[in-house]
C-alpha cells in the first residue's frame, strides 16, 4: 500500500439519472481511515455514491478526490463463468510468466510482468485460504463454483491488488454463515480506508463509525452500529419530547391570541361607548380611537407572529423525529386453513444431485425455513417446485396458487413503471385498483410511474414483492429467496411487517437467521450431502 493517508473527498457533488430524477444534491463527504458503515433508507443513495467514488458513475456536477487506489465490490457481483480462477483474481498473466522463466524461458517480457511480485501464487493461495476457499484451485473455471464463492472471490481479488480505499457493496448477500464469518475476518483485519454499504448487523458492528445517508446529508456516529442504535433513540426521545414542547407552545399562542381577541373586542366596545356619550371633545376622542386602533394592531401581530413562530418550531420538531412508513397490506384471499393440503414432493431427485426422498408435505400456513451452505441447492429446489426447473425425478404437486421471488428479482421488467410491472400479474385489475394498492407498499404517485430498472434495491425488492403478492390469483403460498439482500435495517423491518399480514404458507431460504427467526418460522429444514432433514436454529447458528 501507498504511505501516504488515504481520504476520500466529496465536494458540492451532484448526480441524477438519465430521466431527471436526482440522487444527490450539493452533497458533501469526507472519509478517514478506518472502517466506515454507510447506512440509509433504501433509494437513499448509497450503492450511487459507491459507483461514483469507485468511477463507475460520473458526477454531474462537483468533485471527488480519494487518496490512493480504490478497489470496489459491488452488489451482485459476477463473474464470467469461463474465466480460470487465476484470470478473476487479475493474476493470470503474472503466473503465466512466472511458469515461463522456471520452465526455462528467460524472456524480458517474462520478468516485467511479474515485477516484484514473484510470490504471487502463495499469497493468491493465502488469501483464498482466509476466505475459506483453500479448495479452489487457481485453474478451476468460474462455473464451477457457487455463487456465494463467487463473491468471495471478487473480494478475493481486491485483496490480492492491496488497495488503499475498499469499498463493499451488501458484501454479505448470498453468502452463507461460514462464510460470512470468513468475511468478518477479512473486514477486521483491514487496516486502510474502507467503506461498507450493508445491512448485516453483525458487519456492521465490525466499523469504527456509521454514516447515516439521509435526505441527502450524512450524519456520522462513533462506534460500531450498537453505538448509534443508542445515539439514535436518545436523539429521537429528544426530538419527541421537542415536539411535545413545541405543540404545548402552539396551544399556548393559540389561546393568548384567542384572548387578545376578546380583550380588543372589549377595548373597541367601550372606546365606542364613550364616543357614543360624548363625555370628551371629538378631537380627543379620535386621537384615543387612532392610538387604540394602532396598539390593537401592534398586539394583534405580536400575537400573530408568535403563533406563527411556535408553529415554524413545531414544524421544525416534527421534521426531527424519523417516521419511516411501513408496509401495510391486507390479503384475505391468500388466508390458508389449518391443515389444507398446499404442497407435496414425492421421491424427488433436482437437478445437480441434491433430492427430497419419500413423501415430505406442507400442509396449513406453515412456514418453513429452508437452510444450507451456499451450493446446497436451495435455489433448485425452490426453482423446481415453482415449475422452473424439471425434476429429474419424482414429482411436485402444488395444491394451492404459488408465486416464487428469485435473488435477483428478475420477475420485474425493467423497462415497464412499476405500475404496468403489477398490470402483468393482474391483467383484470383497473389503474386506479392497482395504484391504490401499491400506495400500500409506499409507491404513491410518480414513484409509481418510474421505470423498474432505475428502483434501488431495497425499491425493487418492494415492487417485485407488491407483483407477486397483488397477482391474481393470490398467492396462498409464497416462496422467497434471500430476500433481505440489497435490503437496510428499515426495509427488514418493512417485509416483516409485510410476512406478518401475509395469511398463507412461506418457504424462505435464507442465510439471515434472526430474519427467520422474526417472522415465526414452525419448522426449519437443512438441505445439506444432497438430503432435506430438520434442524432447528440453534443448530444453524452452532455452524459446521
Amino acid at each position: 500500500m501507498s504511505t501516504f493517508p488515504t481520504s476520500i473527498t466529496c465536494t458540492d457533488l451532484s448526480f441524477a439519472w438519465p430521466d431527471g430524477t436526482p440522487v444527490l444534491e450539493d452533497f458533501q463527504l469526507a472519509v478517514g481511515p478506518g472502517r466506515t458503515g454507510l447506512i440509509g433508507l433504501n433509494g437513499s443513495g448509497k450503492s450511487t455514491l459507491l459507483k461514483l467514488i469507485a468511477g463507475e458513475l460520473a458526477p454531474t456536477d462537483g468533485t471527488i478526490r480519494t487518496a490512493g487506489e480504490i478497489g470496489y465490490l459491488p452488489q451482485n457481483a459476477t463473474l464470467d463463468t469461463a474465466l480460470r480462477v487465476d484470470q478473476a483474481l487479475g493474476i493470470a498473466a503474472t503466473r503465466a510468466a512466472l511458469h515461463a522463466i522456471e520452465g526455462g524461458d528467460a524472456s524480458e517480457e517474462h520478468f516485467t510482468a511479474i515485477g516484484d511480485d514473484w510470490d504471487v501464487e502463495e499469497r493468491a493461495r493465502a488469501t483464498l485460504d482466509q476466505l475459506g476457499l483453500g479448495h479452489i484451485g487457481l485453474d478451476r473455471t468460474i462455473g464451477e463454483v457457487s455463487g456465494g464463492e463467487c463473491v468471495l472471490l471478487r473480494l478475493a481479488a481486491l485483496l490480492l491488488a492491496r488497495p488503499d480505499v475498499l469499498l463493499l457493496d451488501e458484501p454479505t448477500n448470498n453468502l452463507d454463515l461460514s462464510a460470512r464469518r470468513r468475511l468478518y475476518a477479512a473486514v477486521s483485519s483491514w487496516s486502510g480506508v474502507l467503506v461498507v454499504v450493508s445491512h448485516d448487523r453483525e458487519l456492521l458492528e465490525l466499523v469504527d463509525q456509521i454514516a447515516d445517508l439521509r435526505d441527502g446529508e450524512v450524519t456520522w456516529y462513533g462506534g460500531a452500529y450498537s453505538a448509534y442504535e443508542e445515539a439514535l433513540a436518545a436523539e429521537q426521545e429528544a426530538a419527541e419530547r421537542m415536539v411535545r414542547v413545541a405543540e404545548a407552545d402552539v396551544q399556548r399562542q393559540k389561546r393568548e391570541l384567542a384572548d387578545a381577541h376578546v380583550k380588543l373586542a372589549r377595548r373597541k366596545r367601550y372606546g365606542q361607548k364613550m364616543f357614543d356619550s360624548k363625555r370628551e371633545p371629538k378631537i380627543v376622542m379620535n386621537a384615543r380611537k387612532r392610538a387604540a386602533q394602532e396598539s390593537a394592531g401592534k398586539h394583534r401581530t405580536m400575537h400573530t407572529q408568535k403563533l406563527a413562530e411556535a408553529k415554524e418550531r413545531l414544524d421544525e420538531a416534527v421534521e426531527a423525529v424519523r417516521d419511516d412508513d411501513e408496509i401495510r397490506i391486507e390479503l384475505p384471499f391468500t388466508a390458508v386453513p389449518p391443515g389444507r393440503d398446499v404442497l407435496l414432493l414425492r421421491d424427488l431427485e433436482l437437478r445437480y444431485g441434491a433430492r427430497v426422498g419419500g413423501e415430505w408435505e406442507l400442509r396449513g400456513p406453515e412456514r418453513i425455513a429452508l437452510v444450507g451452505r451456499n451450493g446446497a441447492g436451495k435455489t433448485t429446489l425452490l426453482r423446481t417446485v415453482a415449475g422452473e426447473l424439471d425434476p429429474v425425478a419424482g414429482e411436485v404437486v402444488a395444491q394451492v396458487p404459488l408465486r416464487f421471488l428469485p435473488q435477483r428479482l428478475d420477475v420485474l421488467d425493467d423497462d415497464l413503471s412499476v405500475v404496468d410491472n403489477v398490470a402483468r400479474f393482474a391483467p383484470e385489475a383497473t389503474n386506479n385498483r392497482i395504484r391504490a394498492r401499491l400506495a400500500r407498499f409506499l409507491f404513491r404517485g410518480a414513484k409509481a410511474d418510474q421505470p423498474a430498472g432505475t428502483l434501488s434495491g431495497g425499491e425493487r425488492f418492494r415492487a417485485a414483492l407488491a407483483a407477486l403478492l397483488l397477482a391474481e390469483p393470490a398467492p396462498q403460498l409464497l416462496m422467497l429467496d434471500e430476500p433481505t439482500n440489497n435490503l437496510d435495517m428499515a426495509s427488514v423491518a418493512k417485509l416483516t411487517a409485510a410476512l406478518d399480514a401475509y395469511e398463507g404458507a412461506l418457504i424462505v431460504a435464507s442465510h439471515d437467521v434472526p430474519f427467520l427467526e422474526s417472522i415465526g418460522i414452525t419448522r426449519w429444514l437443512l438441505l445439506e450431502g444432497g438430503e432435506l432433514r430438520a434442524t432447528t436454529a440453534e443448530e444453524v447458528l452452532a455452524g459446521p
